[in-house]
């Protein structure tokens, strides 16, 4: 490849990573801002006491900013592959179109996550539980996701996200509609990786924005193939531990308000 080619690359390579973390920034700065603003009445609700829409565009906003990083290597390798067809003369597809099927399955993952919070509140209600058991709940939340970071469905996820290279040689697709199915493929693996991490976020706070930090930086280092596996054992360990000691002492989940 030329010296010009080259440049050529690194520069589109760069300004699609400056674009990835403009917009995870940005999507953080958007959390912040609704974080200061959110009624703590309403953060006891799992719903927050938004509409189905508005809970959908908070969860588009909280997945672009906390998996946008770890997705970056992934599509960075897929601009990279784009780039390379382009200079031969062959089909290209924009990067976007791997996003935005990427991003479709963290939209629908959106939609069960709101039927749940509802379910959770309409449970709530009915039940008339009190905010010890509330948080009982919360801790046994916590336990589980730790084992899940144990099971195979979690390694064999895992495995996948960890090497954009392997993903891309057994799954590739030519066309728009390929890169649409492989972004979705992708986002697939992910959400076997990541699920429960974002599920423990309705005990821990939709809005705690200190939660949503230490398991972005989780999922990031999960991805590393040195130790993210050791990372992802750590987790479940921590996980697990917390989860315990929530369950003899609930005022230790950060959402505990004991009316």
């Amino acid at each position: 490849m030329s010296a010009s080619a080259n440049a050529g690359y690194a520069r589109q390579r760069n300004i699609i990573l400056a674009t990835l973390i403009a917009f995870a920034a940005a999507c953080w700065a958007a959390l912040a801002l609704e974080a200061q603003r959110a009624d703590m009445a309403l953060m006891m609700s799992a719903t927050m006491g938004m509409t189905a829409p508005l809970f959908l565009a908070f969860w588009i906003v909280m997945m672009a900013a906390m998996m946008f990083p770890a997705a970056a290597p992934m599509v960075l390798t897929f601009a990279s592959i784009q780039s390379s067809r382009q200079k031969q003369g062959e089909g290209y597809t924009p990067t976007f179109v791997f996003v935005a099927g990427y991003m479709a399955v963290w939209t629908v993952a959106g939609v069960a996550a709101y039927a749940g919070a509802v379910a959770g509140d309409a449970l709530a209600r009915w039940g008339a539980w009190s905010a010890w058991a509330v948080a009982r709940w919360g801790g046994a939340m916590l336990i589980l996701a730790g084992l899940y970071q144990l099971t195979p469905l979690k390694s064999v996820c895992l495995s996948k996200c960890q090497s954009p290279i392997s993903f891309i040689m057994t799954s590739w697709r030519d066309g728009a509609g390929g890169a649409w199915r492989m972004g979705v493929k992708h986002g697939l693996y992910c959400l076997g990786c990541c699920w429960p991490l974002f599920v423990i976020l309705f005990p821990l706070g939709m809005m705690n924005l200190w939660a949503m930090a230490i398991l972005t930086i989780v999922i990031v280092a999960e991805r590393t193939r040195a130790w993210g596996r050791e990372i992802a054992r750590a987790a479940s360990a921590a996980l697990i531990l917390y989860g315990g000691a929530v369950l003899i002492e609930p005022t230790l989940l950060p959402t505990f308000m004991d009316m």
